[in-house]
């Protein structure tokens, strides 16, 4: 893969490394507000911008898109393109045939993998949750809640009960299990680190632990990024890296799973790059080989 060109619309004529500090010396291309020819378009917008930008800007009908938004998670389209969700543990054959890719948002990601093996067991019933989430999460205009002396020795949760991501958790699981109408109570909670996302989900299931552990293992069996695991798990695990680690308890009826990611990369860029490479016949794990930093 070549890297051809990065649009900016507010920093055109400037070097990546003046944007990207951790580029300089790896490239001294320069951003351009101006399109060129390109076999894949990675979208970086705000939310809303990315249904403009395709009808603003001329783009050839070969090229295909991997939106980084929100805009196009519920079955949108635009300027005649349709987008498969890209969630490559439920939809890999689709992604593989897919033009258009709508990259699922990162509490999404960790919520839904740490459920998708009950769903395809139709064992789906109410979910409680809860998730962390680091500073980056918030993206990076500067607000009082991403900021460092107001993050540090601080917790907060936020959009209780009604995150965004829940429209696109429930599709996905009601498409594997559609008789699945139990609420999804799901508490965001702005955790005192920059990256990595915890889940903690709950609900009731008959499964023995060691049955549930089974019944993962084998659904992530063919999973490139997505791994049970037996012992206890931590964030500093998947931070730099594009994987999903989960890991089962069960007490009285209730089973648990954790499920944790790195929302800037299997939450947002690496699992951009994993659905590429799906789109292209290219090796999966393609790019994205990468070491987390546990010490």
């Amino acid at each position: 893969m070549e890297l051809s060109f990065v649009h900016s619309r507010s920093n055109a004529g400037n070097p990546l490394y003046a944007v990207h500090a951790d580029l300089l010396g790896e490239t001294e291309l320069t951003f351009t507000g101006e399109m060129q020819e390109a076999d894949v378009l990675f979208l970086c917008l705000g939310h809303g911008e990315s249904k403009k930008f395709p009808e603003a800007t001329p783009i050839a009908a070969t090229t295909k898109i991997i939106d980084l938004s929100q805009d196009f998670r519920l079955g949108e389209s635009v300027a005649g393109r349709e987008f498969v969700y890209g969630l490559p543990e439920a939809n890999r054959e689709a992604i593989k045939q897919a033009g258009n890719i709508a990259n699922p948002g990162c509490f999404a990601t960790a919520i839904q993998l740490g459920l998708l093996p009950l769903a395809q067991a139709g064992l789906l019933n109410e979910v409680h949750t809860t998730g962390i989430t680091g500073s980056t999460g918030a993206g990076q205009s500067l607000q009082s809640t991403s900021h460092f002396t107001w993050r540090a020795n601080n917790v907060s949760t936020y959009k209780v009960l009604n995150h965004q991501h829940l429209k696109e958790i429930r599709r996905t699981l009601q498409a594997i299990q559609p008789a699945f109408g139990g609420e999804i109570n799901f508490v965001p909670v702005r955790g005192d680190y920059p990256r990595g996302i915890w889940i903690t989900s709950y609900l009731s299931c008959d499964l023995s632990l060691e049955d549930a552990i089974k019944l993962y293992k084998d659904y992530y069996a063919d999973a490139a990024f997505t791994h049970v695991s037996e012992k206890q798990i931590d964030l500093k695990q998947v931070v730099n890296t594009n994987k999903v680690l989960i890991q089962l308890e069960k007490t009285g009826n209730k089973l648990v799973i954790h499920s944790i990611e790195d929302n800037l990369l299997k939450g947002a860029s690496g699992q951009a790059v994993q659905n590429m490479n799906l789109m292209f016949g290219l090796e999966e794990t393609a790019g994205l080989k990468l070491k987390s930093i546990v010490f």
